[in-house]
Formats: structure tokens, sequence, C-alpha cells
């Protein structure tokens, strides 16, 4: 009986889709971008294969530097050359400033109101510059140049502890991550979630755990980005597994502002100047201000973001 229906719903969206094309009057377009010939519905989405920058470079190769495609329901433009690109993304720019409207970023994302996922505007530019003073600004990165030095004798340490045992296999490239996660989480936080020296076991492992699922659900193709009735559907229960991860996530994060809350963080920095104020103190302190506009969705958002894009 599914299987009945299932056919029954794709063929009604085929033949809807020639109805719509054949009604549709023909809208003056200038000189149009070369494109291959698509299926209904997909697209071109069954020319992709593994590896997929191969398979790009091939469609390049025949019909040329700029390729307009489509992916299911969303338009697509291929460029592979240097002059091609410049022209989009340095005089154009804002054009192709938007951000997609796929499941993750409404379930992972916080309602397309992160960094990474919302288009470009007012919302978008107050965050980037949020994030380049709190975070990237160089008055920022000279104060946690203590952080810095702390985590990288941390690994020397553990590094120089293991070589005792004798000949030891080291795996640098998981080391150099951790290196990297407990700077940016002591930046954010305050605190680091990997190593052997961690104030909290059990919450370091929660963190690893949820950092894990969340990049693999970060980085998961979604048929039903492409073709939406495909998330009707949901084969793969991605929906279902997005909003697991994320009300962890969530719950995760507003444990981390809670605990700043708790803490009478601007005495101790003011009073003993023995810490250095975190990406989530400095928030806070901005919700102060405006508690309309910071809200703790957009704290956790933003934090969330910098661990992402540190990854």
């Amino acid at each position: 009986m599914e299987q009945t229906w299932l056919y029954f719903i794709s063929t009604a969206l085929i033949l809807f889709r020639f109805l719509l094309k054949f009604l549709q009057k023909p809208s003056p377009q200038r000189n149009p971008p070369p494109t291959p010939p698509s299926l209904p519905v997909i697209g071109h989405l069954h020319l992709i294969k593994e590896p997929i920058h191969r398979e790009l470079e091939n469609l390049s190769k025949k019909y040329g530097p700029i390729l307009a495609l489509r992916f299911g329901s969303h338009p697509v433009l291929n460029l592979s050359s240097p002059s091609a690109v410049e022209e989009s993304f340095s005089k154009n720019d804002l054009i192709f400033a938007n951000r997609p409207r796929f499941l993750v970023g409404e379930l992972l994302n916080y309602n397309y109101t992160t960094l990474g996922a919302s288009s470009y505007g007012d919302h978008w530019r107050n965050l980037r510059r949020l994030t380049a003073l709190e975070i990237f600004s160089t008055a920022k990165l000279n104060a946690v140049f203590g952080i810095r030095q702390e985590e990288v004798r941390s690994l020397v340490r553990t590094l120089f502890r293991d070589s005792q045992k004798g000949f030891v296999k080291v795996e640098m490239k998981s080391r150099l991550s951790e290196l990297s996660f407990n700077i940016i989480m002591r930046m954010v936080a305050g605190k680091r979630y990997f190593g052997v020296e961690v104030e909290d076991s059990e919450e370091a492992r929660e963190f690893r755990l949820l950092i894990r699922d969340l990049f693999e659900l970060s980085g998961a193709s979604n048929p039903g980005d492409f073709v939406p009735f495909l998330r009707w559907i949901d084969f793969e229960k991605m929906e279902k597994k997005m909003l697991r991860i994320q009300k962890k996530m969530d719950a995760f994060l507003q444990g981390l502002i809670e605990e700043k809350r708790r803490e009478d963080d601007e005495k101790v920095f003011e009073q003993k100047g023995g810490k250095t104020k975190s990406m989530i103190d400095s928030m806070l302190g901005l919700q102060d201000s405006d508690p309309h506009y910071y809200s703790d969705e957009v704290i956790k958002g933003n934090v969330q973001d910098v661990i992402i894009i540190h990854h």
C-alpha cells in the first residue's frame, strides 16, 4: 500500500512539473550559462557521483568554466575559473551571500539564526561583528595568549609522559585537534574538555560525544533538502536524529550559560584579575544591555557556530 502511494505521488509530481513548465511564460534571460540536460524533479542530481569534485570537473571541461546546475529544487552555479570566481565573490558578493534553507540550518542552527546559517542582513552583520570582536580580534587573541601557552605545555607534558613507557606510536592529528578544541572551549566557556587534566570527566565525555554526533549530522547529505516531498517520508530518519542531537546540545549549552550566571564573573575579573573573560561572559554582559536581541538562543547559536567553524 505504501509503495502504491509513493508511486502515485511521484507520478503526480512529475506530471505537475511538466504542466507547470508548459504553462509558464519564458523569462527573458540574457546570455544564461550553459547547462546539461536535466530530469524532472531531481534536476542534475543523477549526474553527481563520487568523488563529487571530479564529476564537477568533468562537467566543466565539457560545458565551460561557468555552469548552471539544478540540484532538485535548488539552483547551483558551478565556477571553475579564477576570473569567474572573482566576478562572483568580489564584485557581486552580496548576490551570493544568502544561505540555502537546509534542514540542518533549521534544526541544528536555531532556525537559521546562527552566523553560518543566516542569510545576509542586519542580523548576520551584527553576528559577524560580535564574533570578530569577541573571538578573533587582535586584543582578544593577545588576551588569551596565556591559554594557548598552557595548552601547548599540557600537550608536551602528555607526550613526554607517554614517551617514558618506551616506544609508543603517537597519532598527532587527534592530539593537535584536541589542543585546538581546548583552546577554543577555554576562550568560549573557560573550560577544557580533552586530555587528562579536565575538571569534570563526565561533562567532558558528554561534550565529546555531542560534538562527534553534531559534526556527523552537519555534514550528512539529506535528500529532503533537494526534493522537498522526501522530507515527509524521511527514509533515513534524519529529522528525528537532528531533533535528538539538537535537544541534547541545547541543554548542554544552556548549562554553560547558567553556570556563568551563577558565578559573579564581573566581580571576579575586576577584583582578582586572574581569569580571562570568556565569550559567554561577554555575551551575557551584552544581554544585560539588550536582553531582547541577545537572547539565550542567540548566545547558544553563536557559541555552537564558533565550535563548528573551528572544526
